[in-house]
């Protein structure tokens, strides 16, 4: 009797073919999903503060959805900048000490890197003199084929910053429309989702939202920890620009290692122009390491990992096993991604729990005699 597939079998196998013809779409247009992605990210962590602007007071007037979109979507810009502006103070004090350290630096270089470099047999003087007739040699040496290769770098250079340039002016444009369509572009998803399957999605999506909330709370909670900790740390030690470089790498914490990185080194540079000895760079590296430390090990697993249910190491894991499979945007996205995969593993588990592969036996064992539970653990 030749294989057939009944009505319903044949149905859920085309729609199942296209959505995966869909999911292999949107991979092969990943490289220009990144400002929508984002925009959407941002969309829904913005969504909250539009929907109680639009709600009003009671007895008031509510307020129509564009002006609310318009007013948060201006604040939260005004907010990157102000973020991005603290560095200019930092910047400013910091560029005229180092263009007066330069020549320093270089007889510095040439007075101990020099000699460690003729030891190896390479004998070249490393003061500015020096160090611009090497350039001139290799610019010389290199000839056509250098010329060639400096411009393919520049060009590949180049059409990546374009990109970037239009991800960033792409992404206001995108949530603007995100924030002002938000609801009645959830209702559409709600709607694409099989009525056999919409109310268990429904719930689930209900409980990552709950979860979600509590992972942006606590990320806050984190970043302002941070702030105080690094600004009263650099403050402690000395360092002039210490508010401003401390703020900065607390706020930037959100992003991971970004925040680490850029702060730690302006407070390097800081250090070095300041302090006329090799204390003041220690005491940065010091601090920068055990904010680190206290960060990956105490503040993101206790404020983060326990608000969505997360147990300490499971956090840990999370983070280095996404950053393993995703790499930086994995690690990034690991811990709200953890809470809503955690979801669906509470939900697989119940339906475990209640199948009869789980329950199989279970009618046989209660006709057994009844065991001995003075040793049996506590349910």
């Amino acid at each position: 009797m030749p294989f057939s597939l009944t009505s319903e079998q044949k149905q859920s196998t085309f729609w199942l073919a296209l959505w995966l013809a869909v999911a292999l779409l949107l991979y092969a247009l990943g490289p220009i999903l990144s400002p929508f992605i984002a925009a959407a990210i941002l969309a829904y962590m913005l969504g909250g503060a539009v929907d109680k602007l639009e709600g009003g007071h009671p007895g008031k007037r509510r307020m129509p959805r564009v002006i609310a979109v318009s007013l948060v979507l201006t604040a939260f810009c005004t907010a990157v900048v102000a973020l991005f502006l603290t560095v200019v103070p930092v910047l400013r004090a910091e560029i005229p000490l180092l263009q007066a350290k330069v020549p320093a630096f270089f007889t510095w270089l040439d007075t101990f890197v020099a000699p460690w470099l003729a030891g190896y047999g390479i004998h070249v003087k490393l003061d500015s003199a020096g160090l611009r007739q090497l350039l001139e040699q290799q610019v010389a040496a290199g000839g056509d084929d250098m010329w060639t290769s400096v411009l393919a770098k520049v060009r590949v250079g180049g059409s990546a910053v374009l990109g970037w340039i239009a991800t960033l002016t792409l992404v206001p444009v995108v949530l603007f429309y995100l924030l002002l369509d938000w609801h009645a572009l959830l209702a559409r998803i709600e709607g694409a989702i099989p009525r056999r399957w919409a109310a268990k999605t429904t719930s689930m999506a209900v409980e990552s939202d709950v979860l979600l909330a509590q992972y942006l709370r606590g990320q806050l909670l984190v970043m302002i920890v941070l702030a105080v900790y690094y600004s009263a740390a650099l403050a402690f030690v000395g360092l002039d620009v210490a508010l401003p470089v401390g703020v900065l790498t607390g706020l930037l914490g959100f992003v991971p290692y970004l925040g680490f990185g850029l702060g730690m080194l302006l407070a390097l540079v800081a250090a070095l122009l300041q302090f006329s000895g090799w204390a003041g760079l220690a005491w940065v590296v010091a601090i920068y390491t055990a904010g680190q430390l206290i960060e990956s090990f105490i503040l993101t697993p206790r404020l983060v990992g326990e608000r969505i249910g997360l147990h300490p190491l499971a956090v840990i894991f999370s983070l280095m096993a996404f950053g393993e499979l995703f790499g930086f945007a994995g690690v990034l996205l690991a811990l709200p991604a953890s809470a809503v995969l955690m979801v669906g593993f509470r939900h697989l588990k119940n339906h475990y729990l209640r199948s009869s592969f789980y329950n199989a036996g279970s009618s046989e064992a209660s006709h057994d005699p009844a065991p001995d539970t003075s040793m049996s653990p506590t349910p």
